[in-house]
């Protein structure tokens, strides 16, 4: 005897989705990429024939859209290619996997139950409830985990980073790591290195704001140009006062470049100066020493042979203010 139930409507059927894919997968996908998964898992439940032409009719999308959404499913595990087709994975299932696996790795330590490892579950639990609300999927604790040991980061510190990263709206593991990488960079390890960091990126900031209105910019510095303004300020230790004397400079140029500005502050750091009084010195003597030379040339049949080693210098300061 065979029992079959009446074929309902889609009208009082139901796409059932597990709650890991919201706190997992949603967050760091793009909307075509969901519109595609939400679609064929929604026909996944009626066993048909789905043709990837149809689908881009269906949503709207273009056939590289398409593939590549499909093709990113697949790597996050959501999606496993079989000969006639895909299959969806069961996500909670691989959650579980993900939550089991670090812990038989980490068991070692834990074992060790050191204040280090007490602390440092307080601190990536205090990232739970600060910044997911309690939420966080578990594949983000073996993740902490690695970063504290790759970049040696102290407690505060990391939550630093998580808070910087939730301001900015991005809490998403590719830009934490991109921000990581930059503190890393920077020899960042404690909060005070962090609090030096934030300084010294807000007086370079300072003066970037202030070189434009000086050179009357109406747009924001490259990221090429404020490396340069970066340079004079951090590697340089020089003053808006010295950087404002190479902004002088190019007055008499049509379209002043950083480059050439980076060329003069570069021969004053190579040269030793580090004040004002000793720049302004300096291009004091240059000029006077052209002058000098000059006088040289109109009083006798002088062939330029010192005069030549001074021509970079003089293409440089061609401008007198």
């Amino acid at each position: 005897m065979k029992l079959e139930q009446s074929e309902l409507s889609p009208l009082f059927l139901n796409t059932n989705i597990p709650d890991i894919f919201f706190t997992e997968y949603l967050p760091e996908a793009n909307g075509d990429f969901l519109k595609v998964y939400l679609y064929i898992l929604f026909l996944s439940k009626y066993d048909k024939d789905i043709k990837v032409n149809d689908l881009c009719k269906k949503l709207g999308l273009s056939l590289p859209t398409i593939q590549n959404a499909i093709k990113y499913w697949e790597d996050q595990g959501v999606l496993t290619k079989k000969n006639t087709g895909f299959v969806f994975n069961n996500l909670q299932e691989i959650e579980l996997n993900h939550l089991y696996k670090p812990r038989v790795a980490l068991s070692a330590e834990q074992l060790k139950q050191s204040a280090e490892s007490q602390r440092r579950a307080k601190t990536i639990e205090y990232i739970n409830n600060k910044f997911f609300s309690g939420l966080m999927p578990t594949s983000w604790y073996p993740e902490i985990e690695l970063w504290f040991k790759k970049y040696e980061f102290d407690d505060e510190v990391m939550i630093a980073l998580f808070e910087y990263c939730f301001d900015k709206s991005a809490l998403h593991k590719a830009y934490i790591q991109v921000v990581a990488d930059a503190w890393n960079k920077d020899k960042i390890k404690t909060y005070n290195d962090l609090e030096h960091y934030f300084q010294k990126k807000e007086t370079v900031t300072k003066i970037a704001n202030m070189i434009i209105k000086k050179l009357s910019l109406n747009r924001q510095l490259s990221q090429y140009e404020f490396d340069y303004v970066e340079k004079w300020v951090v590697d340089f230790s020089f003053s808006f006062e010295i950087i404002e004397i190479a902004l002088k400079k190019t007055t008499s140029k049509v379209n002043p470049s950083f480059e050439y500005i980076d060329k003069l502050l570069s021969d004053w750091h190579d040269r030793g100066l580090k004040t004002q009084e000793q720049v302004q010195k300096f291009l004091s003597d240059m000029k006077q020493k052209n002058k000098d030379i000059k006088e040289l040339e109109k009083k006798t049949n002088y062939q330029k042979y010192e005069q030549r080693s001074y021509n970079n210098l003089n293409d440089l300061y061609a401008n007198k203010k």
